[in-house]
């Protein structure tokens, strides 16, 4: 109870602080920050056009998408990484060169391939997913006690039987951390790729808004970013502390 209260306090501080500013000060045009009221009737006349629902609903499928292309790929792929070490010799370079790049870098690339839409969003929503969950999955299996592998191996186990049984276990910890990352960065570039190339989505609508000078709705997009990030990152923590060990 005590730490919800904490955690409650620099929220409400901050909202008390905007109203003030917003409200009753004049320092601030409402077109450039609105007062917390504004965003409020933003919120509701968004909700009842229904606006909000179908751009939240847009870029959640498009997370999905893109994330589970990325899971779908990068966990295999990190699996095989991490266990063949003629595998992590031929890829180091290649993920190195890649890994830095901006996934918002490959944006232009992805109109021109894809065209404005889902595609491109995926494309780039991939990009941004993919290689945490790599890196992770490869770590994890890297990190598979010597000793569990050499027990499977006396007992009789095949590799493929240690792997299955043993290393991917033993790495999963790893790859929920990976997973958690990604949909994270994911959910990021989602947004971003909205801004520029789509024309739904809460980055659309922050877009739209912020060129209407409608500010109080990019808000309400924004604040609903977030409260996306924060439940996601809510279901991936608890995953990992109940196969933590």
């Amino acid at each position: 109870m005590r730490k919800t209260v904490m955690a409650l306090i620099i929220p409400i501080i901050i909202l008390i602080i905007w109203g003030i500013l917003t409200t009753y000060t004049g320092l601030i045009p409402s077109y450039l920050i609105p007062s917390p009221y504004a965003v409020l009737q933003a919120f509701e006349n968004l909700i009842t056009n229904g606006t909000l629902l179908t751009d939240t609903v847009s870029t959640l499928i498009r997370v999905f998408l893109g994330f589970m292309v990325a899971a779908l790929v990068a966990i295999p792929l990190g699996i095989l990484i991490g266990w063949f070490k003629i595998a992590d010799d031929l890829s180091g370079f290649i993920i190195g060169i890649l890994r830095p790049i901006p996934p918002i870098a490959w944006i232009p690339f992805a109109i021109l391939w894809f065209g404005v839409g889902l595609g491109s969003a995926i494309f780039i929503i991939f990009l941004g997913s993919v290689f945490p969950i790599l890196i992770n999955t490869i770590d994890g299996v890297k990190r598979t006690d010597k000793v569990y592998i050499e027990s499977a191996y006396t007992m009789g186990a095949s590799q493929l039987q240690t792997l299955r049984k043993v290393v991917v276990p033993a790495a999963l910890p790893n790859i929920i951390t990976g997973l958690k990352v990604g949909i994270g960065i994911g959910l990021m570039c989602t947004v971003a790729a909205e801004m520029i190339g789509s024309d739904n989505g809460l980055g659309y609508l922050i877009f739209t808004s912020t060129s209407m000078l409608d500010t109080a709705s990019a808000i309400v997009a924004m604040l609903v970013i977030g409260v996306i990030g924060l439940a996601f990152d809510y279901l991936f923590t608890r995953t990992e502390r109940k196969i933590n060990w």
